[in-house]
């Protein structure tokens, strides 16, 4: 069994490896998830699991970072279709047997709007 990373994440908002004990940014926790690591986020004070917003958060800075934006009509089919949520559309669009396959850390996204919306408008 693979052994889980945990990245500690300060009130600062900086993002710690307890593994390699040194900071990282979101750029190198994309890159950990790339290459096949398993990872936790947590908030040092709270102790609370914040993987789920964080990798939302990880998700949102790519976008805005990337030179082709996602279209207003995805946007809006999006919203429309998924209650506003990526993961709600995602599974809406998936085969059933597919989404009865995924890992319910995946449907904790949905679970998690209001860490992902604190996180988003920072």
């Amino acid at each position: 069994m693979k052994e889980v990373k945990i990245i500690k994440r300060y009130q600062n908002r900086k993002l710690y490896d307890t593994h390699e004990s040194s900071y990282v940014t979101l750029d190198e926790i994309a890159k950990m998830i790339k290459g096949g690591e398993d990872l936790k986020v947590i908030d040092n004070k709270t102790k609370n699991d914040i993987t789920a917003a964080t990798l939302t958060q990880l998700l949102y800075e790519s976008e805005r970072k990337a030179k082709t934006q996602p279209s207003v009509d995805l946007l809006k089919e999006i919203i429309r279709h998924g209650e506003g949520s990526f993961s709600n559309y995602i599974q809406s669009k998936l085969p059933s047997e597919e989404v009865a396959g995924l890992d319910s850390s995946a449907k904790d996204v949905t679970t998690s709007s209001t860490n992902r919306t604190a996180i988003l408008n920072q």
